[in-house]
């Protein structure tokens, strides 16, 4: 027999795609939603929009369950994604790109300055994403992305920042734009030692929380960095220095991160 655990959690995703064939918008409470007041946490509201309803449990479970505690909205409709985002305030949309195509993310930001939105592909669906790049997606994640990676990069993009998956970012390389021209060898030239370090670990798809660690200083101090790294190398965001260190073999793809 199924012990306890197991059985219970199967007994939530056999309610849950139910619910989803029956109605067109489910929300997934989070386990843990009030403070030791009694006060209202302030867990992040999250809009996932994918079109297989197993997926959708499944990732609705792991973002309401610790550490995120979020608040879940899940659709399988795009109709019903945009007008959710147009009439309830929501903190991140995660979607498959396969099911809302590249443009919803400028859709999404119009109606909503500010909302950060995530794109996720099947494995083997990687251009998909890496094309989707300049859409105004803040993230980037193939489905066989492990657990722990997932939750940190959700996390990233709601401080605000841009990450790319490291399957994504590994199996990809080489194969898709285009080199940078023979003025990137003299921008780089521009960079201070420690900048071009930095670049390199962003690059290996390295966290500002990461980064700041390895290195010994602040948060802030690393920002400072990037947004100095951006300027002297005319990149828009983290998304766009990632591909262009990887591309200039700044960065080392298969480290550990």
């Amino acid at each position: 027999m199924p012990s306890p655990w197991r059985a219970g959690r199967l007994s939530y995703y056999v309610r849950l795609i139910a619910v989803l064939h029956s109605k067109r918008v489910v929300v997934a409470r989070p386990q843990q939603r009030l403070n030791d007041s009694g006060a209202r946490s302030g867990a992040p509201r999250i809009l996932l929009v994918d079109r297989h309803t197993l997926v959708l449990a499944a990732l609705g479970r792991l973002l309401s369950s610790p550490p995120l505690n979020a608040e879940v909205l899940l659709t399988t409709r795009l109709a019903d994604a945009i007008e959710i985002v147009r009439q309830t305030p929501i903190d991140l949309v995660l979607c498959d790109v396969k099911a809302t195509g590249p443009k919803l993310p400028a859709i999404l930001t119009e109606l909503r300055p500010g909302i950060r939105v995530m794109l996720i592909a099947d494995a083997g669906d990687e251009r998909l994403l890496m094309g989707a790049m300049q859409c105004g997606a803040t993230g980037f994640f193939t489905k066989d992305t492990a657990v722990e990676e997932f939750l940190e990069g959700v996390k990233t993009v709601l401080n605000g920042q841009d990450v790319v998956g490291g399957n994504l970012l590994h199996q990809t390389l080489g194969k898709l734009g285009q080199v940078p021209g023979k003025e990137a060898p003299r921008r780089i030239e521009q960079l201070s030692p420690t900048e071009h370090e930095i670049l390199a670990l962003i690059g290996q798809a390295y966290s500002v929380r990461s980064i700041a660690a390895s290195r010994g200083i602040t948060r802030k101090t690393v920002r400072n960095h990037l947004g100095t790294i951006y300027r002297k190398l005319s990149l828009g965001n983290r998304s766009e220095a990632i591909l262009w260190a990887a591309r200039m073999g700044i960065c080392q793809p298969g480290l550990t991160m």
